[in-house]
């Protein structure tokens, strides 16, 4: 009986993928070289908003149709040429002058055509990509009337970007101008090690400004979705699959060389309805696999299951303004309670079980093996010993304590470890913990305006320093930090790290500033350091990604 509901879901999941594959494919060349891949899970929104767009998933695509200056390399983490062909930097560290490619023509899919077409002025001349462009994009994603959630990434590494997005200060006195059409200069109000990677963001890509005044909100459609990297978009159905297809106008950079496939289609599956059509040869590769056929996969697929590194952090946020969370030893508890070791052994994945927000592999990065005595850590008996000072600060008893509830967004993975730690919890403290999950876009939405006890949040490197981690996200006015917690000596540790150049100092300065965060005030519970396993065919020429987005674009099908 068993064996006959397991051939049911699996002919059901590999029913809904073959509608799914079939509507993207309804023509095809014989030559043409598709890849069908699975990006994540059933209802996954993408943001084609480039100022917006905030996730993994949306910047997968982003990344591939507006390169950057100097993207970073997806296998090294090493900035490479994009849109950039070179750069000088001055001797005080501040000023960037970036040489743009030229000849890089703003380009959209025709559907009555079929193919990528050249976007044309209003004199029918073609539109190519220039330094004004990088400005606009630049100024556009720090505006505070933008809203974006990253604005204040290009804002505090470009002089009078601040005040800017704060709405104190004026466009004009913000220092990134084009001082010809092909040269773009960047002033920072400070320099730093990493300042290279920070302009090679997405946030400092070039925006086509004609179609976003022209179309408002409707810019992102595929008829109105001008870009001009190695794909552009074909077709979008919310929640369900993407068609991109190669741009035959890009002639390639270091850092993105011209494809050699021609189509990529997507689409959005639970990570068990996602491997059940990978299995039966529906799909090329699928980014997420199920925890439970992991030990199966090893045996019978070894050569097509991929474990490898991956800058990125699995945290529990906790919003310290709700009750009971708004109780600093109350989060302790909740977090000295997981006991992240056996979690991340029944996981069985290779993660490493983390104590501090920040990877422990860039050069600034302190460890808790330096710092044993520092950062979150798993102690029963601490977790107890913090539940009851909680109760005797707030005269509160396990009976009569306000409920806590536990988000996370909807995936098989993490439905299974918030079912673990509410178990820990449940165990070691005698809480009975609220779990509930939401579709991605909704819960960045629920995390903005009003944020659960405790949240679950994953965070992957944008550039390969501390301060990604622990200002970008959780420094007291950054758009990214949803737990509404502050510390101004947080805040002021990392505004002095961040001008540093000797890493050990910087070390120092970071080990506290982790401990302030993980710990002494415990905004968030760190759980641990991913590891990266997905299902790749062998057919596939595939260079996995350590930096949290997949570069589809220099993959290749071999059969």
């Amino acid at each position: 009986m068993k064996h006959l509901k397991q051939m049911s879901r699996l002919f059901i999941a590999l029913t809904l993928l073959t509608s799914l594959v079939v509507g993207l494919t309804t023509v095809r060349a014989q030559d043409q070289k598709v890849l069908k891949v699975a990006m994540g899970a059933a209802g996954t929104t993408v943001i084609w908003d480039v100022a917006l767009a905030t996730d993994t998933t949306s910047h997968t695509f982003i990344e591939m149709m507006f390169p950057g200056l100097a993207p970073r390399d997806e296998t090294t983490g090493e900035p490479q040429h994009g849109m950039a062909e070179s750069w000088d930097i001055s001797e005080d560290g501040r000023v960037y002058t970036f040489t743009i490619k030229q000849g890089v023509p703003w380009v959209v899919y025709d559907p009555a055509t079929g193919s990528v077409v050249e976007v044309t002025d209003e004199n029918g001349d073609v539109r190519y990509v220039t330094a004004h462009d990088f400005v606009y994009g630049a100024l556009r994603t720090m505006d505070p009337e933008t809203a974006s959630d990253y604005g204040y990434l290009p804002a505090d590494w470009v002089a009078g970007g601040n005040a800017f997005n704060a709405g104190e200060g004026a466009r004009e006195d913000v220092a990134i101008q084009a001082l010809d059409d092909y040269t773009l200069e960047i002033t920072a109000s400070e320099p730093a090690g990493f300042l290279l990677q920070v302009y090679g963001l997405w946030v400092f890509a070039a925006q086509p400004q004609w179609t976003i005044e022209e179309n408002g909100d409707a810019w992102t459609l595929p008829e109105n979705y001008h870009v001009y990297g190695s794909y552009v978009l074909k077709s979008y159905e919310p929640g369900s699959r993407v068609g991109i297809i190669k741009n035959r106008f890009w002639t390639g950079t270091e850092s993105h060389p011209v494809p050699k496939i021609d189509v990529i289609e997507a689409v959005f599956l639970d990570a068990s309805a996602a491997l059940a059509a990978y299995e039966a040869g529906e799909l090329d590769t699928i980014e997420e696999v199920p925890l439970p056929d992991l030990p199966r996969l090893r045996v019978e697929r070894p050569d097509e299951l991929y474990v490898g590194s991956r800058d990125c952090t699995y945290v529990y946020g906790f919003n310290v303004e709700k009750p009971p969370t708004d109780n600093v030893h109350m989060r302790r508890a909740l977090s000295a309670a997981i006991d992240r070791q056996t979690l991340v052994d029944v996981l069985g994945r290779g993660e490493l079980p983390a104590g501090f927000f920040s990877r422990p592999n860039f050069a600034a990065s302190p460890t808790q093996e330096e710092y044993p005595d520092l950062g979150a850590r798993s102690d029963p008996e601490l977790a107890q010993e913090e539940l009851a000072l909680y109760f005797e600060e707030t005269g509160y008893t396990l009976e009569t304590m306000p409920q806590i509830q536990l988000m996370f967004n909807t995936s098989e993975a993490h439905a299974q470890i918030a079912q673990m730690v509410q178990q820990m919890w449940a165990e070691t403290l005698g809480i009975q913990v609220q779990v509930s999950n939401q579709e991605w876009q909704t819960y960045l939405n629920t995390l903005s305006e009003d944020a659960p006890n405790v949240f679950r949040y994953g965070w992957c490197a944008d550039y390969p320093d501390p301060h990604n981690f622990l200002s970008d996200v959780y420094y007291s006015t950054s758009g990214n930090n949803d737990t509404n917690w502050a510390n101004d000596e947080y805040d002021s540790i990392l505004d002095e790290a961040k001008l540093l150049t000797d890493n050990e100092v910087r070390k120092e300065m970071y080990a506290r500033a982790e401990h302030i965060l993980t710990w002494e005030d415990a905004a968030i519970a760190p759980v641990y350091f991913y590891t990266k396993i997905s299902m790749i065919g062998t057919h596939l020429d595939a260079s996995p990604s350590i930096i949290g987005i997949e570069r589809y674009d220099k993959w290749d099908i071999l059969s």
